[in-house]
């Protein structure tokens, strides 16, 4: 039984022995042969040749130097006193706004500094959309007096129904800017809402951000 034991263990030796010298008699492949072996067999571990490295250097060089930069531009605008409503003041927008015209592509955000006015933007053809719009606010935000009664009138019966209304509409605008204009559609025009009976002139903070036309020219006209 232990010659058979002994005999069996000689065997094993000896053929881990002769593995052994076969794995290191293996020549190991050279690096433009590995290099075509991965490559054939789709692997990601081929390197990139030279020429594709140099191409994408190329590539990036050349999207940097047409790509415009981010510019930005601010302006504040106030807008003489409105009677209490709806207005539509789009073009009193545009006409203080002329480099917009230099903009390719971008954002722009309109912003009221006031606590009883608002901005909306609103169909700009039919002149009782504006009265329909401020009587409908006014039913959602009544005067004071009567059954109706607010803490804070301190300005008269139209002050808090001022604030709930700029509350509901809301004082910020974003709007696309597309080739030099504000990108509106056909029947949308940009609402200054005046909730108060005399709210005296209002400010707007306009910030435009986006690109310039590459030309270094400005659109024609733009709405």
């Amino acid at each position: 039984m232990a010659a058979c034991t002994a005999t069996t263990a000689t065997r094993y030796s000896a053929t881990c022995q002769r593995k052994a010298r076969a794995h290191h008699a293996v020549a190991p492949l050279p690096a433009a042969s590995r290099q075509a072996h991965f490559s054939s067999r789709g692997s990601s571990w081929a390197p990139q040749s030279p020429s594709r490295a140099a191409r994408l250097v190329a590539l990036s060089a050349e999207t940097q130097a047409t790509t415009q930069p981010t510019e930005w531009l601010q302006r504040v605008i106030e807008l003489p006193p409105l009677s209490r409503g709806c207005h539509v003041i789009t073009r009193q927008l545009l006409k203080q706004l002329p480099e917009l015209a230099e903009f390719e592509v971008g954002i722009a955000t309109l912003f009221v500094q006031h606590t009883s006015c608002s901005l909306t933007i609103n169909e700009n053809a039919s002149p009782d959309v504006p009265l329909d719009l401020a009587d409908s606010l006014d039913r959602l935000a009544p005067e004071g007096g009567g059954s109706v009664s607010y803490r804070h009138d301190d300005e008269g019966p139209d002050d808090m129904p001022a604030h709930v209304k700029a509350s509901l509409m809301g004082m910020t605008l974003v709007i696309p800017v597309q080739h030099g204009r504000l990108a509106l559609g056909m029947w949308q025009g940009i609402y200054l809402n005046e909730h108060r009976n005399y709210g005296g002139p209002r400010r707007l903070v306009i910030t435009v951000q986006g690109q310039k036309r590459a030309d270094g020219r400005t659109y024609s006209s733009h709405r």
